[in-house]
């Protein structure tokens, strides 16, 4: 999953949006990103609500995996700005289908006192996914197409392989509810107290986040200082297996000593603020260092950021019976900000002229993200 978001949003829709209107890559890449975000962001939710229902969640991730190749097949064929924002549209509702069910697997059938080390490893998806996903979008960056449909193939041989390798107890069967019924539903996960401050704090963080990464690649482009003869996707493909290394030590300690100290605010506080951190180096200098630096701190806060915030949040779902739609609520604060960050990141850029202004807004919402975890009462 994360292969594919890497490697197709971060590489060969950047590059495929600048080969058919350069002058105009920054704010077609934010038009693009945010439609299809909306689709993430409606699709997650409403898949984790209908995985309840049926009691399965194999089905789900099966048939969101397989859907996946059609839908990058058809992206490698589009031309023009518009078809290129309605084949990712699809791609984003097909892997949100995916996503919704897979990120309920952990709070389905794992304990809580092995959630910790469980969403680490989980995590560690990240990493592997990210550099998977950056070398393979470098070695097809000439050939969009098969690119595409190599992503599209590793996810549906890992849904393929998942649901024929794991167990699944099958859950109750739940009868429909009524529309209204159902939307009141998505709102009272929000009305918990812990759960709505979890919410606002993923929310932020994954906002500066994204905001950043989204544009990584326009960004060695037009404001990091390359060596000379590197090209911005070999040094897409240079800066990932850092940030990668990095995640993996940082998502496994992170794992380890927040059920070890059982503390996860203060690592989900801590890990923000390193990320602040980390964002306030490539404001402060263009070169290619400053960059290199980022990728590995950001790469130790990222990691330990998402293995604890997520034990975190599976510890504060209102109920157990609905993880899936309540977890499709929490994936709002993973989706919805990729909605507004691209429209925010061009707005930002195109005012200030740059990168660096950027670079700064997302630290601070990177503070903001670490100071929303503290009124959670229910877990320390």
């Amino acid at each position: 999953m994360y292969a594919l978001y890497i490697g197709v949003a971060g590489v060969l829709l950047a590059l495929q949006v600048e080969d058919i209107d350069p002058a105009d890559k920054v704010a077609n890449f934010g038009l693009i990103a945010g439609v299809s975000a909306v689709f993430a962001t409606v699709f997650n939710p409403v898949a984790g609500a209908l995985s309840d229902r049926s009691g399965r969640r194999n089905p789900w991730i099966l048939g969101g995996g397989l859907a996946a190749v059609p839908a990058m097949f058809l992206l490698g064929f589009a031309d023009t700005i518009l078809l290129i924002t309605i084949a990712w549209c699809l791609g984003q509702a097909v892997m949100n289908i995916y996503q919704a069910a897979l990120t309920s697997v952990v709070p389905d059938r794992v304990p809580v006192t092995a959630r910790g080390k469980a969403s680490a490893a989980v995590g560690l998806g990240l990493p592997f996914g990210s550099t998977l996903g950056a070398l393979l979008g470098a070695a097809f960056s000439e050939d969009y197409r098969t690119g595409y449909l190599v992503f599209g193939a590793l996810v549906a041989g890992a849904a393929v392989l998942f649901t024929a390798c794991t167990r699944e107890e099958r859950l109750p069967v739940r009868p429909p509810m009524p529309v209204r019924a159902q939307l009141s539903a998505f709102a009272s996960a929000l009305g918990d107290h812990d759960f709505r401050w979890a919410f606002i704090g993923r929310a932020l963080l994954v906002l500066g986040y994204f905001a950043v990464s989204g544009y990584q690649l326009y960004i060695l482009q037009d404001h990091t200082v390359l060596p000379d003869g590197m090209e911005p996707e070999t040094a897409v493909a240079v800066m990932m297996p850092l940030t990668s290394v990095a995640m993996v030590v940082s998502t496994v300690l992170g794992g380890y000593l927040s059920d070890r100290f059982d503390r996860r605010k203060l690592f989900v506080g801590a890990s923000a603020l390193l990320s602040a951190v980390a964002l306030v180096i490539p404001a402060l200098s263009t070169s290619w260092t400053a960059m290199l630096t980022f990728a590995v701190v950001n790469g130790l806060a990222f990691g330990c950021y998402m293995a604890v915030d997520t034990a975190l949040v599976t510890m504060v779902l209102p109920k157990a019976e609905d993880a899936a739609r309540d977890m499709g609520v929490l994936n709002i604060a993973n989706a919805g900000p990729q909605i507004v960050a691209p429209f925010i990141a061009s707005v930002v850029v195109s005012l200030s002229g740059g990168y660096t202004a950027l670079f700064v807004l997302a630290a601070v919402l990177a503070v903001a993200g670490a100071l929303a975890v503290m009124p959670i009462r229910s877990v320390r």
